[in-house]
Parts: structure tokens; sequence; C-alpha cells
């Protein structure tokens, strides 16, 4: 079953979703659907519990929910009760909310986008492009933010390409990229940023994103010519695409006087935005 990893935005929240190419089906976070519709400070429990009822009264649609791995706020990925849009539909009518109509409606337009996207495969750069101006990116950043994905998947067929496994490969490789060019592994970046959850890439500056894309560029191009084999070769070309970016951002830095790899993140650059507007 091949499974694409997606978050889908209702009224600026997020909505973790996967989405199975072989059945056709979304399938939606469980604990983020009853968060949105409840606004409950624990969402998880308040899951539990309603789950516990639904079992109690023979509601099949709770002990039907599959669980798959999603990202979690500790940036791992790890198991999660997920339900598809029927069970979906039949599961919101158990939760007292103001918000269950428009949701129903929000679900059956992600299911049809979905449907449209693979038909038009541009409609899904149209649909992140909406997302990220809902969110008050510039148009700058979103141009930017766009290639910067086009880049990450060439590079992550790359490596599919070659045997590596997502996972745990995909991310040391990736950490090796990183260190190299920004002196952090993601992890530090992220915390160098104030990040917990949120996606390091959307909280990077332009600097940040076009000096990683050059990293991840070269990365690809280098595997390419190279043709690695073993783990421990892709690692020598993950540090040589790194090390390309990394002379570029200290020549830079040298030039300028100023540091590429900044604390700010996307909540402080739309502050900035709003306050200088």
């Amino acid at each position: 079953m091949t499974k694409q990893n997606a978050i889908k935005l209702f009224e600026e929240k997020k909505v973790r979703t996967v989405w199975d190419d072989e059945a056709e089906e979304w399938y939606f976070s469980v604990v983020d659907v009853i968060e949105v519709l409840t606004e409950s400070e624990n969402p998880r429990k308040y899951w539990s519990v309603l789950k516990t009822r639904l079992k109690k009264e023979g509601n099949q649609t709770a002990t039907n929910c599959s669980q798959l791995k999603m990202d979690a706020s500790d940036g791992r990925k790890r198991l999660t009760d997920v339900a598809t849009t029927e069970q979906l539909f039949r599961l919101i009518q158990s939760i007292p909310s103001p918000k269950a109509e428009p949701f129903k409606l929000w679900i059956a337009q992600v299911a049809k986008e979905r449907l449209d996207q693979m038909q038009d495969p541009e409609l899904s750069i149209e649909q992140a492009m909406m997302d990220y101006k809902r969110l008050g990116y510039s148009d700058n950043w979103i141009n930017q933010r766009l290639k910067s994905i086009e880049i990450r998947k060439d590079l992550t067929d790359e490596w599919k390409k070659r045997g590596l496994e997502e996972g745990i490969q995909f991310a040391t490789l990736t950490d090796i990229i990183y260190k190299t060019w920004a002196d952090k592994t993601a992890k530090e970046y992220k915390q160098f940023k104030g990040l917990k959850k949120e996606n390091l890439r959307d909280n990077m500056t332009n600097k940040e994103l076009v000096l990683n894309m050059l990293a991840e560029l070269s990365t690809k191009e280098i595997s390419e010519v190279n043709n690695p084999e073993a783990f421990d070769e892709h690692a020598q070309v993950a540090k040589q695409g790194g090390t390309i970016a990394r002379n570029a951002r200290m020549e830079l830095e040298a030039k300028t006087g100023q540091a590429v790899v900044s604390p700010v993140n996307a909540k402080k650059i739309l502050q900035i935005k709003n306050e200088q507007k």
C-alpha cells in the first residue's frame, strides 16, 4: 500500500492525513478531528472516553478504526487511530459541535480535490499555494518553498531508486546534509528556531531554503554520477552535497557579515511582516 502523508487545514487548524494510492482513500487522524470539533485541551482523552462509549453501544466506527504512523508532536512517526471519509462522517454524528456540518463539507471537498489532482497534478501545487497564502506567507517565499518540495522529492526518489528505505536511512542522510551546510542536525536546527512539531522547512528564511535546496540538489546529482551502493557511500555523497551549500553559505556570510542560519521562525517572520504593515 503506497501512502502519502499530508497536512490539511480546516479553519487554519491542522489535520494529519494519509492518502492510500491503491485504495484511493483518505485516512484522517481521529484525534486531530476531535480537537477541531471540540476544541478540547486533551483530545486524546476525549477520544478514549468516546471510543469506550461507542464500543459499549455497539458502534462499529470505533472498533473498526485502523492505526497508521503519522508525525507526532515530538517529530517522530507514531501509530495513531485513523478513519476513512465514510467512518469520519459517522463518527462526527456522535460529537456535538457547531462545526460538524462545515467540517462534513470540508471532508467532502478534500476527497474531491484529491480525485481532481490525480487527473491534473498542477492542482496539487495550486492547493499548496492557497494553504501557504492563507497562513500569511509571501509570494516570494511560497515560490521558493514549492521549488524546495520538488527538489526534495527528486532527492528522495533517487534514494528510493538505489534501495534506501524511508525512515532512519532518509533521516540520517538528511541530518548529514543539514549538519554539513548548517552545522546543525534537523533536531538541533528545530531547537535553534524554537520549534516543536512544526515543519522545519516551513520555518526557514529564503536564504536558508535556497542553500538547503542547493545542498539537496547537489546530493542528488552527485549520486546520479557516482552510483553509490553501500549506505556509507550514500553518506559520503550527502556530505559532498552539503559541502557545496556550506561553501556558498560561508562566502555569502563573508561578503555580507550576516549569519545565514537564523533563529527566526515563521511565526516571527509573519509578526514582523504584520508590524511593518
